[in-house]
């Protein structure tokens, strides 16, 4: 069964805009999705992003602790069934995890993927640098 979104981004810069609409026919809002120049921090830009209609929310700045805080707000104030936070640091990445918040750590993806190429070419002459 295909389902049907609408994905609402929110950033700060209006650039951002012209990236979305790469690769797509038309623009990003006739695709179906919404642009909202803000601050996540800023709860008019929130609500203005659609947060209140939101059943899933990815907080995903450049910082981590901007993105946790975001993630709390979304989680706590408007009760968003579904919030997934980018957190590039593994170990709390680990501890937010363990305290309820659905965590994504590209961080230790890296790490782990590093770890699982070089224990599977260990044997194969591998050189590491």
């Amino acid at each position: 069964m295909a389902q049907s979104h609408t994905v609402s981004v929110l950033d700060e810069s209006a650039d951002a805009h012209r990236l979305l609409d790469s690769g797509l026919d038309g623009n990003w809002e006739d695709a179906g999705g919404m642009f909202t120049v803000g601050t996540a921090l800023e709860t008019d830009a929130l609500i203005e992003a659609g947060i209140e209609r939101a059943d899933a929310f990815v907080a995903a700045t450049n910082g981590d602790n901007t993105n946790l805080v975001i993630a709390q707000i979304a989680q706590k104030r408007f009760n968003v069934d579904k919030v997934v936070v980018r957190v590039l640091d593994p170990n709390r990445a680990r501890w937010y995890g363990e305290q309820g918040l659905t965590t994504i750590c590209p961080t230790q993806a890296g790490i782990d993927m590093l770890t699982a190429a070089v224990q599977d070419g260990a044997g194969s002459g591998a050189v590491g640098i």
